[in-house]
């Protein structure tokens, strides 16, 4: 179960199957005690000599005072119940009920919580995957748009080379709509990764040059974000050896190096530079680094950089037509490198901040060459 409690457990139930808590046990031990009452309170009557009439009243208001007793126990914990199922029937997944019995009403409780937490883990993954997938939507939107804008005023020629970049953001943009309309997959979570063996180098070089399409728009172009208008930093690449290849999905690891580039332009200084390196790691895996110039990443906030909607301390980014975004470009990046059983985090830099992606080499055993 997705949500962190354990299923409702089975315990071999002892004296023939009759706990000692259950509600049976309960039911029966009432009877006994109004039972042992009425004759403790009638052999009382015998040697007293008491009316039998008085001992008839004492009995009957003892036996309803336990029975009340009982009766409370039982029912407060079935109104907390329905209480909660009201609250999850309306779409409310964070109410739980107190799992403090240990009998039918305790097991029932902790089934209750279960279900609870699989609506809310499975409402989240809903809200999740359709702010991903709007957010990367965006992205091909804005260069393509960039790529033709340029054209019609005269900026750019329309020769094959932008006619090729404007055909792969089509391109990138119909596969998300593709994977936007696969709803039995996404509704339940999972999303194929298609790996393919690439050369790093023309790949990575290609996420570059997009990203500078993009660059180039006009600085009032309303991207929103996940995209920038800024036009002084420069974008370094550096590969290592020149014939890496890597193993991997290659559009969900564009989808890793578009976010970073895109964040760490949104907080790189004037004239600023952005570098991109990929290297062979250990055990064969492919580390790809960002680094940028900015002011950083406080270490407080280094586990926080990657939630959804996180801004990070830094409010404001540097440069002319660069906006806070929505916090959700390294969320969308992370995922992707989860995906791929990887690892990504904020390393140590001596300036700017450093986003390091570790992921692992060919499951086949080929290696990383």
């Amino acid at each position: 179960m997705s949500g962190g409690r354990d299923a409702p457990r089975s315990p071999r139930e002892p004296w023939g199957g009759v706990r000692p808590f259950s509600i049976k046990t309960k039911l029966g031990a009432l009877v006994v005690i109004s039972v042992l009452i009425t004759t403790g309170l009638s052999m009382i009557a015998v040697h007293t000599q008491t009316e039998i009439r008085f001992i008839t009243v004492f009995s009957m208001i003892a036996t309803l005072l336990i029975t009340q007793f009982v009766a409370h126990s039982l029912t407060a914990p079935l109104d907390e119940m329905n209480t909660v199922a009201r609250s999850i029937s309306h779409g409310d997944y964070t109410r739980r009920v107190r799992e403090n019995r240990r009998d039918e009403l305790g097991d029932l409780a902790q089934t209750i919580n279960v279900m609870a937490d699989e609506l809310e883990a499975q409402d989240q993954q809903r809200k999740e995957l359709v702010a991903n997938v709007s957010h990367e939507l965006r992205t091909p939107i804005a260069g393509l748009r960039a790529v033709l804008e340029n054209v019609v005023d005269g900026v750019a020629e329309p020769d094959t080379e932008t006619m090729r970049t404007a055909l792969k953001q089509t391109e990138r943009l119909g596969r998300l709509v593709e994977t936007l309309l696969d709803l039995s997959r996404l509704d339940s979570g999972v999303v194929p990764l298609r790996r393919r063996r690439f050369e790093v180098w023309p790949y990575l070089s290609g996420v570059l040059k997009e990203a500078n399409m993009v660059v180039s728009a006009r600085r009032g172009l309303a991207t929103g974000s996940g995209t920038h208008t800024r036009t002084d930093v420069h974008l370094h690449l550096d590969v290592s050896p020149p014939e890496l290849t890597a193993h991997a999905d290659p559009e969900r690891i564009h989808q890793v190096v578009a976010n970073l580039i895109d964040n760490a332009v949104k907080h790189s200084p004037p004239h600023g530079r952005v570098t991109v390196k990929a290297r062979r790691g250990p055990q064969e895996t492919l580390e790809l680094e960002v680094l940028d110039e900015g002011p950083g990443i406080p270490k407080s906030e280094w586990h926080r950089v990657f939630e959804r909607f996180n801004r990070g301390s830094v409010s404001r980014p540097h440069g002319p037509g660069s906006d806070g975004g929505t916090g959700l470009g390294l969320a969308i990046a992370r995922w992707a490198v989860d995906l791929h059983g990887g690892r990504i985090r904020v390393a140590e830099s001596e300036r700017g901040c450093r986003i390091l992606v570790t992921l692992p080499g060919d499951s086949s055993g080929t290696k990383l060459t």
